[in-house]
């Protein structure tokens, strides 16, 4: 067997997702849908926070499972881009007086050609060395928003503090709930543009590259030109994440965007599964809900029963919550037979 064949037969980087699964059913999703649009009607307003956080980070696990689950590309500096989409829509509202709604679309295109400009190195490096490159920049980011240079539009340090929008038209609904369903709208739109841009000629071009470089080449896929969109839209959605999540904290500073915050959107993707995008959002809450958990069961120990319970997770499901969808439909499929 040649170089080449025994390259084309060997198992893709990432495991292939078939299009059928990589979302829910419609049924599914509108009683998803519904249940997001009652439950804060009868919650405090501190889950409804917590409910708007689980939305924004979803989103930006959403981004990078396009990356790793669609185009196969591993990325550890998702909070670099996250860092520059909350920087952008901070910046934009508190010294020029801009719209937060305006800011969102703002903080996509910056993040984007962001992204699309450092996909452009990157082509040239894949699997731990591109990981590594992404890691690199997730580490230099917080170092460089403290730079003296820039500290006149960041606050240095000592960061930003962003004023939450109020209702609009004069709607009877208090901040927090107001822009939870906000960051919902926002939130349903990314998700169907993801699914829409997956099962597109683009999205068939990404699972090429996952699946075999060099096959997806011999077919006429422009290889370069799809692994630096694949970055710039990732990076563009985790902008706009991003932006949300400055809104929603009223916060930005260099220190709340560090390596550990990318490696936290990384085992999000993970533990909601790669590549299935309905498990973004699982793996969203695991990584906002489990630390508390483990911190309450103790206090002086909640690191190490936080690696107990991933550990768990991993072991009884290696391939993430989409092995949960997939018993459910099997057992549906027995059930209707």
């Amino acid at each position: 067997m040649s170089a080449v064949e025994d390259v084309a037969t060997q198992a893709p980087a990432v495991e292939a997702v078939p299009k059928r699964a990589m979302t829910l059913g419609a049924g599914t999703s509108l009683m998803v849908l519904a249940l997001l649009l009652i439950v804060p009607l009868f919650v405090k307003n501190f889950i409804i926070f917590q409910m708007t956080m689980l939305l924004i980070y979803g989103v930006a696990v959403l981004a990078l499972n396009i990356l790793t689950g669609g185009s196969g590309q591993f990325s550890l500096g998702q909070s670099a881009f996250y860092a520059i989409g909350a920087y952008t829509s901070a910046i934009l509202m508190e010294q020029y007086d801009v719209n937060y709604a305006l800011t969102l679309p703002v903080a996509g295109v910056v993040c984007f050609a962001a992204g699309f400009l450092f996909g452009q190195p990157a082509l040239r490096l894949s699997g731990v060395y591109l990981a590594l490159a992404t890691f690199a920049l997730a580490t230099a980011m917080p170092q460089l928003l403290k730079l003296g240079y820039f500290e006149k539009w960041t606050g240095g340090v000592q960061g930003l503090v962003v004023t939450k929008p109020d209702a609009p038209f004069g709607l009877h609904m208090s901040q927090d709930v107001w822009l939870y369903y906000f960051t919902l709208v926002i939130t349903v739109a990314i998700y169907i543009f993801s699914v829409n841009l997956l099962r597109s000629r683009s999205g068939r071009a990404f699972m090429a590259i996952r699946d075999n470089e060099i096959a997806a080449s011999a077919m006429g896929v422009d290889v370069a030109l799809y692994k630096t969109l694949a970055f710039g839209v990732s990076a563009g959605i985790t902008g706009v994440a991003g932006g949300l999540g400055a809104i929603a904290v009223q916060f930005v500073a260099p220190d709340s965007y560090t390596i550990n915050f990318a490696i936290a959107l990384f085992l999000g993707m993970v533990v909601g599964g790669v590549g299935w995008l309905p498990g973004s959002f699982i793996g969203s809450a695991f990584i906002i809900f489990v630390p508390n958990i483990a911190e309450n069961i103790s206090k002086g120990l909640s690191g190490a029963v936080f690696g107990v319970l991933l550990f768990l997770v991993i072991f009884l499901m290696p391939h993430g919550a989409r092995q949960i969808a997939v018993v459910g439909q099997q057992l549906l499929g027995r059930l209707r037979k």
